[in-house]
């Protein structure tokens, strides 16, 4: 159930007291947060004037070790342009040497009731924070807000915090995890599909596997809510998500996917596929892959 079907919700900024409110009621926001957000947003544009960093636009690079960061965003937030910023930096710098950094952009739908239907919004990626939110003890969902790996909430209060939490879920065992065979049939709905292997050491590694479908690129032209008048960019937005299958221990895994996918208008040129595996709860990443792949426009 999405946040929005309850009667009272708790939707909260960092550096605020968190305090129920009823749906509809805007509650006083401290966007503390912001100016955090725009201050790595400076450092990672400086770092990368020095060493210029690359773009993954494929997976299966030996020489890296992939982390994955997701962003719970709204475009009905107004604290939330910056850390899309943020991200879209984190995906074009790739500001940690040796590691990759897979992005998604993750749109929840409890601020919809706010003046401005999120077009990329919906109650299941809501459902996926909340889970997060109980998993890792937190008090309440909020935007923006990144989650590292599974495991680890990263508040952009100073660069060194953010840099340390990047290399920490780099240093960490992963599972080597693979896209093959990755195809977009064209139509309406287009068809995604392709296959997820890995292979699995010995060690006693055991989590869900799951595709996430995103949207390379995306923009919009806001008219109501906190962001009125806005021109909004997104990277990587996801739009469909799915189980494929369970990794167990000391076993490889391969499985085939098929994913029916709405796309808006006008379409994307550039489709992303993740895959990775993930400890229930929601947990810890153990691995993740990407795969960017076109779209032939004129056969949609």
């Amino acid at each position: 159930m999405g946040f929005s079907n309850r009667k009272t919700t708790l939707i909260a900024r960092p550096g605020q007291a968190f305090i129920p409110h009823p749906l509809g009621v805007r509650p006083f926001r401290v966007r503390r947060e912001s100016l955090g957000i725009c201050l790595i947003l400076a450092f990672l544009l400086a770092t990368s004037a020095a060493r210029p960093g690359t773009h993954f636009a494929t997976a299966d690079n030996a020489s890296t070790t992939p982390v994955l960061v997701e962003l719970f965003t709204s475009e009905g937030c107004s604290s939330c342009p910056p850390a899309d910023a943020l991200l879209e930096k984190m995906d074009a710098l790739q500001p940690v040497p040796g590691t990759q950094l897979i992005v998604l952009s993750e749109h929840v739908d409890y601020w919809n009731h706010d003046g401005w239907t999120d077009p990329f919004s919906s109650a299941s990626i809501t459902d996926r924070q909340s889970a997060y939110v109980h998993a890792l003890g937190l008090k309440t969902p909020f935007t923006p807000q990144f989650i590292v790996d599974g495991s680890e909430e990263l508040r952009a209060h100073n660069n060194g915090e953010v840099v340390q939490i990047l290399q920490k879920a780099a240093s960490a065992p992963k599972v080597s995890m693979r896209l093959a065979s990755v195809s977009v049939e064209p139509g309406n709905p287009v068809i995604v599909q392709g296959r997820v292997e890995s292979d699995v050491s010995s060690e006693k590694h055991k989590a869900d596997v799951y595709v996430a479908i995103a949207l390379d690129h995306a923009e919009s032209q806001v008219s109501r809510g906190e962001n009125n008048g806005r021109h909004l960019v997104h990277v990587a937005v996801l739009t469909e998500f799915t189980k494929v299958g369970k990794l167990e221990a000391g076993k490889s895994f391969g499985q085939d996917f098929r994913v029916k996918l709405k796309l808006p208008r006008p379409a994307p040129t550039n489709l992303r596929i993740v895959a990775f595996a993930q400890e229930s709860g929601p947990g810890k990443v153990l691995g993740v892959v990407l795969k960017t792949v076109g779209i032939n426009s004129d056969a949609l």
